[in-house]
């Protein structure tokens, strides 16, 4: 009997597992020279599916040596224009010609293939996928209840993670070495499972690398180029949790039916966000709402009536665009990490479509700054009205987003009002970061929360008063309750004021540090509390300091943590200078002469002269002029107290120069 296999049964495996059967025992195998052809530019690729079919090629022969079949290879290779026209079918049908012409019997696992031979009038058989019990993979001898993760190299020994999340440890599985042929097979028996199995995928297949899920399993395959040596990962989950095995779960389950159902959910790789959005997916589901996921691969383990996609042609805006038809109530986006991905999930939301990401981040602050990197900050309350930080499995830190205008809290006093989108603790409601525009940067800024102190508990000495006469015990518990907690305040209060001291030391270094990268002169930090600082430098390097458009201070303030205003040197020569004429002016009057007085206060300084009642003067000092102003009913010219002049007027009189009024 004379068999024409096409591509596809070579790359699975399918003809030596007939003959093994011993169904075609004594069969003559033709292999069309453009299946060698494909095969071989697929490995040339790096795909790991040409590496399967070359292996089943080469299973062939050996069967031929043997005597139990005999080969052929015949045809001719494709021509350039044929490979161009290969999406046409133009190499299908110079596969069918060879079994057209040998008379043979067609061998496919291609329905449209088996289609078009069949309507050519040949013998066909067509090879459905096997969906019956499958065996154990060989990579599964690796794994146990408490395996996540198995590492497989060529030339080195086996490698497991086992534990829980957050807590895992590393061990070798075996001490023989891992051989190339060895993990060859591994990668077919791989690939040809991913093939049959209604719950594999072949996710990612590009040069030196292929990426499959099987079921809750994802197995990446590494070869060269793209790795120095043959390599396998296979990662798993271990945990499966219900939205009810969190703590937090009521509060979440407010968040997700509330008017803003956005929620990001951030942490580091291992830590339990898949799972947290796992259970949020099937408690959405089994309220009755349509959920969809986005991923790439697909390894979120959720019921079957949620439908799981991945990226059309390549890119998550295709199916995106789907998505809107579908017209969803949640979809669940794992993992965003492309501008694209951060872009589709913005978009999305706003459509009115229920959001829930999964974004890789070591902390919260971390999280923000990508999500404020590449979506505009005045939108992200809209985007995501929630944040969840997870940790270890748990759930850390919830967060609720608003925007509003108002002056930064952890921002300089001067600056102005301003759009800010604010994260607050959910729970207790504590600001705990605020995003907003310094120049044309992004500034995200985490605000230190106030901790309460508690004064220490006071307890009465045991013998207060003993063998004192009443009148005088009564005295001594009064002064010892007056006395000894008051020492005990003084001292607590001291460790504190040290501790904030050191600390502000740490962060005043930070400071004169970064700003030390662009001004050369003498650095000043002055410490207003311990989120905010003014920083005087040289005038010259005021420019550089704050950078095009705020950039490089905005950097900075990110960095260090702490609120930044940077003012030039000759504003503090310039205060210091008018505390120094302002200073010997202690009394709250002064007596001018000739009938003037001033009288200052905490916010004002009135000149008093009451001949010029209802009048217009000048105001000299010594010779000259000041000012002019008008003497108001109660014989007084008022002047705000830090005027430049009120200052100025002052300056003067400590000169010794005489201040004296010339009527209009």
């Amino acid at each position: 009997m004379k068999l024409v296999p096409d591509t596809s049964v070579v790359i699975d495996g399918r003809i030596t597992t007939l003959i093994d059967t011993g169904e075609y025992n004594g069969a003559q195998i033709i292999i069309p020279e453009a299946v060698v052809a494909e095969l071989e530019a697929q490995a040339n690729q790096g795909r790991e599916i040409g590496f399967s079919g070359l292996t089943e090629l080469q299973e062939l022969c050996k069967l031929a040596e043997r005597g139990i079949i005999s080969i052929e290879f015949y045809g001719e290779r494709p021509t350039l224009e044929q490979v161009k026209l290969a999406s046409g079918g133009e190499i299908d049908s110079l596969i069918r010609r060879v079994a057209i012409t040998h008379g043979a019997r067609f061998i496919t696992s291609d329905v449209v293939q088996s289609e078009v031979a069949k309507a050519k009038g040949l013998d066909v058989l067509y090879l459905r996928p096997q969906v019956e019990d499958f065996t154990p993979l060989a990579i599964d001898q690796f794994f146990d209840e408490y395996t996540i993760a198995v590492y497989l190299k060529e030339r080195a020994k086996p490698m497991v993670r086992r534990g829980t999340i957050g807590k895992t440890e590393t061990f070798t599985a075996r001490d023989t070495l891992c051989t190339e042929y060895e993990l060859r097979s591994m990668a077919q028996e791989i690939l040809e499972r991913a093939k049959r199995d209604p719950d594999g995928f072949i996710e990612i297949e590009k040069r030196g690398v292929t990426v499959v899920q099987i079921g809750s399993m994802r197995i990446s395959i590494a070869r060269r180029p793209f790795s120095d040596g043959m390599e396998i990962t296979a990662v798993r989950p271990i945990v499966d949790l219900s939205l009810q095995d969190y703590s937090q779960a009521e509060i979440i389950k407010k968040i997700l039916l509330s008017e803003k159902p956005g929620v990001l959910i951030t942490g580091t790789p291992g830590c339990g966000k898949t799972t947290l959005a796992q259970a949020i997916a099937t408690y959405l589901s089994d309220s009755g709402c349509i959920v969809k996921t986005m991923e790439q691969p697909r390894e979120m383990q959720v019921p079957d009536q949620i439908t799981q996609y991945t990226a059309l042609d390549g890119s998550m805006v295709n199916t995106a665009d789907v998505m809107l038809l579908v017209r969803p109530d949640y979809v669940i986006f794992d993992e965003l990490r492309k501008n694209d991905d951060f872009d589709v999930f913005a978009d999305m939301r706003l459509a009115g479509i229920g959001m829930v990401g999964i974004l890789h981040a070591v902390s919260p602050l971390e999280a923000l700054q990508r999500m404020a990197y590449r979506i505009d900050f005045s939108a992200l309350s809209q985007v995501f009205g929630s944040l969840i930080y997870m940790k270890d499995g748990q759930i850390q830190h919830i967060y609720s987003t608003s925007f509003s205008m108002k002056i930064p809290e952890g921002a300089d006093n001067e600056m102005h009002i301003r759009p800010v989108t604010t994260l607050s603790e959910l729970q207790t409601g504590d600001v705990a970061f605020e995003i907003f525009k310094f120049g044309t940067e992004t500034v995200v800024l985490p605000i230190a929360p106030v901790e309460e102190e508690e004064a220490p508990a006071y307890e009465p000495p045991q013998e207060t008063g003993k063998g004192l006469e009443p009148e005088k015990a009564v005295v001594a518990v009064a002064t010892v309750q007056n006395s000894e907690p008051q020492q005990s305040e003084d001292e607590n209060e001291n460790e504190d004021e040290d501790e904030e001291s050191s600390t502000w030391e740490v962060t005043e270094r930070d400071i004169q540090r970064e700003i030390g990268r662009y001004s050369n002169g003498e650095i000043l930090v002055e410490m207003l509390s311990a989120t905010k600082a003014v920083v005087y430098i040289d005038d010259r390097d005021v420019p550089a300091a704050i950078g095009k458009g705020g950039k490089n201070i905005a950097a900075i303030v990110n960095k260090v943590g702490v609120g930044i205003d940077i003012r030039p040197a000759s504003e503090l020569a310039k205060k210091a200078k008018v505390a120094a004429a302002s200073a010997p002016v202690e009394k709250e009057e002064l007596n001018l002469g000739e009938g003037l007085q001033v009288r200052i206060d905490k916010k004002q300084l009135s000149i008093i002269s009451s001949d010029n009642t209802g009048k217009i003067v000048d105001v000299f000092a010594g010779r000259e002029y000041l000012f002019t102003a008008t003497v108001n009913d109660s014989g007084e010219i008022h002047l705000a107290k830090n005027s430049t002049i009120a200052q100025e007027m002052l300056r003067r009189y400590n000169e010794g120069e005489p201040i004296r009024l010339k009527t209009v």
